[in-house]
């Protein structure tokens, strides 16, 4: 088993995928199981799950998802490095219609995944950038449910470097010649209130 730190230094937002790994429903299905034994405010356990393995769906859904909104001259993912999955996490609306009241759920349970594929050696990423009536059509959702965030899974195939921010303090993430993608993070002493 690995450690937890091992596994969020490993956990990153992915945006490049191996193509030939593919899920299948019960892959996915354990994704769900993970996120069901989450905490959840009040209890509610509010939250539902669409998931999409098949790749015909994989690829209706891919047009309505928007990654690396800071490096859109790269139109990413490339072609041939899609995601092979998708989780769908929706809001159910008959628990409760207050959008902002599931807010902690939904992280909760879309980082507790990614951890998860991060320990199968499978990566992905939260994409809150996507059309959501197109989203909506796609997966031919009920009215009742609102999709609020959708996690892209896969088998990554690029490299991403953590690096400290800057003496300028930018943290916008880039990639260099070699398609290298780097993640500035503060440094610990930048973060602790004293």
């Amino acid at each position: 088993m690995k450690m937890l730190k091992e596994l969020v230094l490993k956990n990153r937002s992915y945006r490049g995928f191996d193509e030939s790994f593919h899920f299948t429903r019960e892959d996915l299905l354990a994704y769900v199981d993970i996120a069901r034994l989450c905490p959840s405010g009040a209890n509610l356990q509010g939250l539902k799950y669409y998931i999409v393995y098949d790749r015909n769906e994989v690829e209706k859904l891919l047009p309505y998802t928007h990654y690396a909104a800071a490096l859109p001259e790269l139109h990413l993912p490339r072609e041939g490095s899609h995601p092979t999955g998708y989780i769908v996490i929706c809001q159910d609306l008959r628990i409760t219609d207050n959008m902002r009241r599931l807010q902690k759920d939904i992280g909760i349970v879309a980082q507790t995944m990614l951890l998860y594929a991060t320990e199968q050696g499978l990566g992905g990423l939260m994409i809150g950038n996507f059309e959501l009536g197109n989203v909506k059509k796609v997966c031919q959702l009920p009215d009742y449910l609102t999709p609020v965030l959708l996690i892209a899974l896969g088998k990554p195939n690029e490299k991403i470097v953590i690096v400290d921010v800057g003496a300028d303090g930018n943290t916008a993430y880039y990639r260099d010649a070699n398609d290298v993608h780097y993640v500035p993070k503060r440094k610990l002493s930048d973060l602790v209130i004293n």
